[in-house]
């Protein structure tokens, strides 16, 4: 068969993503598309199982498996013994797999190469800690997954990548080392630059920022979905595609195959070595050698698996997918496109500045550490509903579900964990055990709380079932319940009362309108309290119509309650603002909840939709989708408990008192900083060098031998890189008569090379001087538009880049 990746099973390591973006299992074998690949995820999970169950084993079990993978330790007359991993006296009768199979056996029993006994093989291993044991068990896993992969490849190149990750992985474990695949001569991550996510995004921008809230939503969800299927992705092998590239191309298909292959695919399913993603790591050309076969394959998948989809899921698919990757290839193949510009930039529209991330890295759906996770969810003006309950555990929906998962009333939108690094999570769960113990909440404050939140009683009654939050509304295409239709009654008369001022034929008309919702607060089964509002998703914002709590039930904090539940419930339907025209007396309220009278939607996105009142103020406010408004008093209240804990930590760890600087009477005029005594306790670091290790970099250190490696490290990395092409040898006259003549100070790598041979660079200033006279000249002679200008740019950036991940960049 063509092969187009490894072994049928850990080809196939697609994540239960997929199943989301409506294409079951992306990422089918290359050479026979239309094939039925196996379930997602099944093969990971197995060797995940696997893992998890040879970390159960007993001590002595471990050890056992190991010395098949472990050098033996004895020696005789002063030589050690050579053979690397024990083995059967006995071999089994079938063992085509390699010492993987073997079965286990005694301390006792002799290796069939040395004759030394297994335990000779294990001592070294004795006495190291037990997670370091679970992590050579981990590798020898993966090790006997290649293996197996390796043997059931019938591409010969794909064959050789197997077999160099096994040697590799089984020295690691013999060695007790940590994988890497960054050293070589494949480079590291990324290998081009702007990335295919950067890129995508890009086009996302170039191609839709002008369109209706409802499109760019639609061709986002459609961007997430390509890359997430170029992500598990199972490339043609290059003897596949042989015949239909240039030698050239065809070369540089081997090199993306092979680093894709060490770096993306088998880490996929082989966690012991490091992980990257497709599109994060790889870029332009790549992205043009497979673009055309992952095109004709996912519409060919499409097609086979239309019947099992749901309509939604469906109509997007058949009548948007085609259009987009069309367009998509038209800039992938386009001699010039500006989404591969490194600098590129491309400003939405107001009225979609709710949907763009400010963090350019969180364009396409990735977030950031802490934030909540952002439901994309497309607005639907034909959904019509009845009621929809908001509190958890409590109550039924009534009449016909919101579309999209998203939606469930009890769905929770995730977190991601702020890495901390100077704050274990043993520290923070022993706070968080002391701010909520019984015992250290006497006195007053515990039955009298200092600045309680207004909304913490009413929370306390929701937790108990004593009030309930519904979204209602009236319905002209289905029935109605006799429940839903009291509480709107009910609410209709709670407004009346409230807004004197207000026509009660006109509050009537809109409570029943089916193009307004309510959202009602319900206690003892009655509504005594609820917030109308209109939406208008393609607009970007919601209009807040009627406001009010019944007279006998004010002052209780339910009508922050409400507001927090409606800013909640308009971030699932992913509608960021909030337009209300609030009269004298509710413009404190609203004041409170975040509103204010300097309005930041631009006029064109809500004149001529919301109606205007006499009297009253136009107000705003912007949602932020980060936060979980219902509980934001709560956690922002712990925050700053679990901060003061800390502060007083720390004060007791570097309160000390240290006797005063007698130094000055002796004439002394000034004296370092960091001689202070106690000021290095308190964190403090010297503004010059915040940036670097000032007892690990080659410079300081005076370390010549060690500052020439690293240098030399740094300068084939820029040699490899795509964009250093222009800059390798000096200038020819010939080809450029006049370059000398205004470049008074040449300056390339070859020549670079050459000075660092002869130990020239003795500091590295002297070696980033060269460098940037590179680019510098560069700038001088070529005009911006031009592409060597561009490499240098590009080459600048990431040289300054890999010298700031060394420590020998201060700026």
């Amino acid at each position: 068969m063509a092969s187009s990746g490894p072994a049928p099973e850990p080809s196939t390591s697609t994540t239960d993503d997929s199943a989301r973006i409506g294409l079951g299992t992306v990422g089918s074998p290359a050479g026979n598309p239309s094939e039925q690949p196996v379930r997602p995820n099944n093969h990971v999970q197995r060797i995940q199982l696997r893992k998890k169950q040879v970390s159960n084993w007993p001590h002595s079990k471990k050890l056992l498996k190991l010395a098949i993978y472990s050098e033996c330790q004895a020696s005789f007359h002063g030589d050690s013994c050579k053979c690397n991993g024990w083995k059967a006296p006995t071999p089994p009768a079938r063992s085509p797999r390699a010492d993987s199979t073997q079965p286990l056996a005694n301390f006792t029993d002799p290796c069939r190469c040395c004759s030394h006994d297994l335990r000779t093989h294990v001592t070294h291993l004795e006495s190291i800690d037990e997670n370091d044991l679970n992590k050579l068990l981990g590798m020898v896993v993966d090790v006997e997954n290649i293996f197996m992969a390796m043997h059931k490849e019938e591409d010969e190149e794909t064959k050789r990548v197997y077999f160099y990750l096994f040697k590799l992985l089984r020295k690691c474990i013999m060695a007790n080392t940590t994988p890497t695949t960054s050293e070589g001569p494949l480079g590291q991550p990324p290998f081009e630059t702007p990335s295919i996510h950067r890129a995508v995004s890009n086009f996302v921008l170039l191609k839709y920022a002008h369109a209706t809230q409802r499109e760019y939503s639609t061709m986002s969800d459609l961007a997430k979905m390509f890359l997430h299927c170029l992500n598990h992705w199972n490339f043609e092998a290059p003897s596949v595609k042989k015949n239909t590239l240039s030698t050239e191309d065809f070369s540089l298909y081997k090199i993306h195959y092979t680093r894709w292959l060490v770096f993306c695919h088998i880490p996929a399913f082989c966690d012991s070595f490091p992980h990257s993603e497709t599109t994060q790591v790889f870029g332009r050309s790549l992205l043009r050698y497979v673009f055309k076969s992952v095109k004709r394959q996912l519409k060919e998948k499409i097609k086979n698996e239309k019947s099992r989809m749901p309509h939604e899921k469906r109509y997007l698919l058949l009548n948007n997918f085609p259009r987009f990757l069309a367009q998509l290839e038209e800039e992938i193949y386009a001699l010039s496109s500006p989404i591969w510009d490194v600098d590129f930039k491309h400003e939405l529209p107001a009225h979609l500045q709710h949907l763009q991330p400010h963090d350019p890295k969180v364009v396409m759906g990735v977030r950031r550490p802490g934030e909540f996770e952002k439901l994309m969810v497309m607005p639907n003006d034909k959904e019509q509903f009845t009621t929809i309950n908001l509190t958890p555990g409590i109550g039924k929906k009534h009449g016909r579900p919101e579309t999209g998962a998203a939606l469930e009333p009890n769905a929770k939108r995730s977190r991601l964990e702020d890495s901390c690094d100077d704050v274990s999570d043993q520290t923070i769960a022993q706070i968080i055990a002391t701010i909520n113990d019984p015992s250290c909440m006497a006195g007053p404050e515990a039955v009298f709380p200092e600045n309680a939140p207004r909304d913490a009683a009413v929370k306390v009654e929701e937790s108990k079932g004593l009030i309930r939050f519904h979204v209602v509304g009236n319905s002209l295409s289905q029935s109605v319940s006799k429940q839903t239709m009291l509480w709107l009654i009910a609410l209709q008369n709670v407004f009346s009362h409230q807004l004197p001022r207000m026509p009660k034929e006109y509050i009537t008309r809109l409570v029943f309108d089916p193009k307004h919702r309510t959202l009602a607060l319900i206690k003892d089964n009655r509504a005594i309290g609820g917030i109308c509002f209109r939406m208008f998703p393609e607009q970007g914002f919601t209009e807040i119509v009627f406001l009010a709590v019944t007279s006998n039930e004010q002052v209780k904090g339910y009508g922050t309650h409400l507001m927090n539940h409606l800013k909640d419930y308009h971030i699932r339907k992913n509608v960021l603002h909030f337009l209300t025209f609030a009269d004298e007396f509710a413009i404190g309220y609203f004041k409170k909840q975040g509103f204010s009278k300097d309005i930041r939607l631009p006029r064109g996105c809500y004149q001529g939709y919301i109606k205007d009142y006499e009297g009253a103020s136009l107000m705003h406010c912007e949602i932020d989708p980060r936060i979980v408004y219902t509980e934001f008093t709560a956690v922002v209240r712990k925050q700053k408990e679990i901060i003061k804990k800390l502060i007083e930590q720390r004060q007791q760890e570097v309160q000390k008192i240290h006797p005063g600087l007698t130094c000055f009477r002796d004439g002394v005029r000034s004296i370092p900083v960091e001689s202070i005594p106690g000021i290095l306790e308190t964190g403090w670091k010297p503004a010059a060098r915040s940036t670097r290790a000032l007892q690990h970099s080659p410079e300081e250190s005076h370390d010549h031998d060690t500052l020439q490696q690293t240098l030399r490290q740094v300068l084939n990395t820029i040699k490899g890189h795509s964009s250093a092409w222009p800059f390798l040898k000096p200038v020819d006259k010939n080809e450029v008569p006049d370059y000398y003549e205004h470049i008074k100070y040449p300056m390339d790598l070859k020549t670079m090379a050459d000075r660092l041979k002869s130990h020239y660079y003795t500091t590295r200033r002297l070696f980033i001087a060269d460098m940037t006279r590179i680019f510098t000249n560069c700038r001088l002679y070529n005009s911006p538009d031009t592409e060597y200008y561009r490499c240098a740019t590009v080459l600048e950036k990431y040289f300054q880049t890999k010298m700031k991940e060394l420590g020998l960049w201060d700026k």
